[in-house]
């Protein structure tokens, strides 16, 4: 398992957000849902991505955007055309006002704008809950980046403008995993590009020493790992490893695997019916007392407080 692989692996979208928007000039969305990542995919015409801090940045049919939250943000045919609809955590929709437009606008299966023929077609895809998507992968992240048509060869947009539309059994499971793999096609193609600075341990995966020890970090976690048990299986020294392992990544092995482990013990916790032992089990802690600790230690609040602030939102 790669360091991207293993970002996504476990918890993922369930239920999530999914949107066929059909929008005639002039319109003007104020999105502030609070959702930690979305996806816009513009199917035709052009639309503008305003963050309330940072540069305005134009989508053309093909290109992909990937929006971090909670902050808000507007999608508008223009910078200049004021808001016309605000989203609202939980995806309602009123007017600026706050009149209810969710049922006015709807135009059939997942699908909602002004006008069913309107010019401008965007797919909308997004992850409602912190945990469905690793801390740790949201802050190697801008807070929108764009994927420009020409820089990626990809049928997942298509596919997911065909699926999402659809109502047939089993559709949310197919749509969440379709989803996931635009996610993960997204991020691999930015990463790969020379302004996305991508992480230092994406980067580090291409090396041969300190990739082979990442995959073994996030294909077993929960094994008892050191420094020298480490480098045995990377086959260099043990001050060769920790040497070239922080100049790549940054950190020391160990400190990476303590939030590696503490990142997934955070999405399991989310999991119904899981409990701190066997989540402490899963991640390589020996108790639920370890975990506990070492979770406190890092993230200020206990598993339990961590559980019970993911359940209320």
């Amino acid at each position: 398992m790669d360091a991207l692989a293993g970002l996504l692996d476990g918890p993922r979208a369930r239920g999530a957000f999914l949107l066929r928007s059909i929008m005639s000039p002039p319109w003007s969305l104020r999105i502030q849902d609070e959702a930690p990542l979305t996806l816009v995919a513009m199917m035709r015409g052009e639309a503008w991505v305003l963050p309330d801090s940072g540069e305005a940045v134009r989508l053309r049919p093909g290109d992909v955007a990937a929006v971090r939250g909670p902050d808000p943000y507007t999608v508008a045919d223009d910078p200049a055309t004021p808001w016309q609809a605000v989203i609202h955590p939980g995806q309602h929709c009123t007017s600026p006002t706050g009149e209810p437009l969710t049922e006015l606008m709807d135009l059939g299966v997942r699908t909602w704008g002004a006008s069913p023929d309107g010019p401008v077609m965007m797919l909308t895809g997004t992850y409602q809950m912190e945990g469905e998507i690793s801390r740790r992968l949201l802050a190697a992240l801008p807070t929108l980046l764009v994927l420009p048509d020409d820089a990626w060869d990809s049928p997942l947009v298509p596919l997911l403008g065909e699926e999402i539309v659809k109502d047939e059994p089993g559709q949310e499971a197919v749509l969440d995993r379709l989803l996931d793999l635009l996610l993960i096609a997204v991020l691999r193609a930015w990463f790969a590009r020379p302004e996305a600075h991508a992480p230092a341990w994406y980067r580090a995966h291409s090396d041969p020493v300190v990739g082979r020890a990442l995959r073994l970090l996030h294909n077993n976690p929960a094994h008892p790992w050191t420094v020298a048990t480490l480098a045995a299986k990377a086959g260099v020294s043990r001050a060769a490893l920790a040497r070239r392992f922080a100049e790549l990544v940054g950190e020391p092995p160990m400190t990476y695997l303590t939030g590696w482990r503490l990142s997934l013990a955070a999405d399991l916790l989310r999991e119904p019916g899981a409990t701190i032992g066997a989540v402490a089990r899963q991640v390589g802690y020996g108790s639920s007392f370890a975990l506990s600790t070492a979770f406190k230690r890092e993230r200020g609040i206990s598993p339990q407080e961590h559980r019970v602030g993911a359940t209320v939102r």
